[in-house]
């Protein structure tokens, strides 16, 4: 009997053939360039139109570190910051009323939010500012007592219209939170013996930050291009100290164009801070979290470390 050898696998068989490659072809996508094409000529458009403009951009590196606009982006994050603290600091204790199962302060909580998100803020500033037309003196008894117009400054007109308003939204903000947490969570914690105000603050606070955190963040951003709003009651923020400055040096349409490069600057410096406090607070919402912008950046650019003694 004989035996084919390249049948049964023999030093002389011949392998058997592979799969064939697979060949991609990539689909065409020409609306993309068509978009990207109309785009850069509506760009390239708008940039023509503003440097036939009758603008006079050496004014912007002129003012743009002038003490006056430097005092007023330091007067804006003033504002903002206390704004925020008020807000932040009213809408927890909103949210807890709301939560209440006592119907008084329940609904004063309710009726404090709707009035407050129901009515612009600009309109609330002028009804602190010009209380004075109502009231000639303000009497605390013996703790204090002045005219109206004396104690009620701009920076307080400020302070009263923007962080009272801020803690009507900050208090649906922090009553979302606590309510996305679920109930076994505070079952299983008071089983434990746990008391209430530990309860929450051990186990349902940080649950809680994952979906109170994002919008807050979104809120002090918001908060700080609102502030522009104080100019109208006579507050030096920056974007009353560039008017003051365009309408005396002339250049009013490039003073704005300053307080929009400042208020750029500072979100952008905002908007990272809230993305490494967002990226701290989901730490415990997923194994692995996506990489941060400068380990992407790292990936991309820096070649890659290979172990010693393995060879490409």
């Amino acid at each position: 009997m004989t035996v084919d050898v390249s049948k049964t696998g023999g030093p002389d068989a011949t392998p058997p053939a592979g799969p064939e490659a697979i060949k991609a072809i990539p689909v065409r996508h020409p609306g993309r360039y068509v978009s990207a094409a109309v785009a850069l000529a509506l760009l390239g458009a708008v940039v023509y139109a503003f440097a036939q403009g009758n603008i006079n951009w050496g004014a912007i590196p002129e003012y743009f570190f002038d003490d006056r606009i430097l005092e007023g982006v330091w007067n804006t994050l003033l504002l903002t910051v206390l704004s925020m603290a008020i807000g932040i600091a009213g809408g927890i204790l909103l949210a807890v009323m709301r939560l209440s199962k006592n119907p008084v302060t329940s609904s004063i909580a309710w009726f404090y939010i709707w009035f407050f998100r129901g009515t612009p803020v600009l309109v609330q500033l002028f009804v602190w500012f010009n209380l004075g037309l109502v009231f000639e003196y303000i009497n605390l008894g013996p703790i204090y007592k002045d005219y109206w117009s004396s104690f009620m400054t701009p920076l307080l007109t400020a302070l009263l219209g923007l962080g009272l308003n801020e803690a009507a939204y900050m208090a649906e903000i922090c009553r979302a939170g606590l309510l996305s947490v679920d109930e076994g969570q505070t079952e299983a914690s008071h089983a434990l013996g746990m008391s209430q105000p530990k309860t929450l603050r051990r186990i349902v606070i940080p649950q809680a930050m994952r979906v109170i955190v994002p919008p807050t963040g979104n809120e002090v951003i918001n908060m700080l291009k609102t502030t522009s709003l104080v100019s109208a009651v006579q507050f030096a923020d920056l974007f009353k100290q560039a008017q003051d400055i365009g309408q005396g040096a002339g250049s009013t349409v490039e003073m704005y164009f300053l307080a929009a490069a400042w208020y750029l600057i500072m979100t952008s410096i905002l908007s990272v801070g809230q993305y490494y406090v967002e990226r701290y607070y989901a730490r415990g919402s997923s194994r692995t979290l996506p990489p941060t912008p400068l380990q992407r950046f790292k990936a991309a650019v820096l070649p890659t470390r290979r172990p010693k003694g393995v060879t490409a």
